[in-house]
């Protein structure tokens, strides 16, 4: 097969490039367009690392040829900060260090802000669920969910209140084993 042209909508931009058929989406970001945030991880899917929103749904970019999504609008950790300012999300992740070496942060951050498009109050469990593809080996999944669900709050514009503690949020291993 040869090569053909791809059109995709990157972070609100409109982009095309020739892609040689089965080209990754991740590689297509990394290496054509230099959005770096995604990561290669497992090459297999199950890390996460590479995890971007595809029509505004998680999908890990390591296993997608680029072809199967021309047309789509992708959006890259890059897109997620307006105006160079952080988001929700981003800003919850700092405040409750949930991030150490940062190698998963830009998935975590991606399942998190499909979670909260869908679901602006979700439980522990949701978040659980949600970043259940992810892998974090540095800082654990508790500082993980109490930043998603403080993001949470913040988006609805609560008022401040306590975040769920570590000893209060449920362990990742407990709420997948369910």
């Amino acid at each position: 097969m040869s090569s053909q042209i791809v059109s995709l909508v990157v972070n609100g931009e409109p982009r095309e490039f020739i892609a040689k058929p089965g080209t990754t989406l991740l590689a297509v970001l990394r290496d054509s367009l230099g959005l770096t945030a995604a990561k290669r991880g497992c090459a297999q899917g199950s890390c996460g690392t590479c995890t971007v929103l595809v029509d505004d749904r998680p999908v890990t970019a390591c296993l997608i040829a680029v072809e199967t999504v021309s047309g789509a609008s992708v959006r890259t950790l890059e897109g997620v900060a307006a105006g160079g300012d952080l988001d929700e999300v981003q800003s919850a992740f700092v405040d409750n260090f949930a991030t150490q070496c940062g190698f998963c942060t830009a998935g975590m951050i991606m399942v998190a802000e499909a979670l909260l498009d869908r679901d602006p109050n979700p439980s522990q469990e949701d978040v659980a669920e949600a970043i259940s593809g992810n892998v974090c080996r540095c800082t654990g999944y508790q500082p993980i969910m109490i930043a998603i669900l403080d993001a949470a709050r913040r988006r609805r514009g609560d008022s401040p209140e306590p975040v769920p503690t570590s000893e209060e949020t449920v362990s990742r291993e407990e709420t997948v084993s369910r």
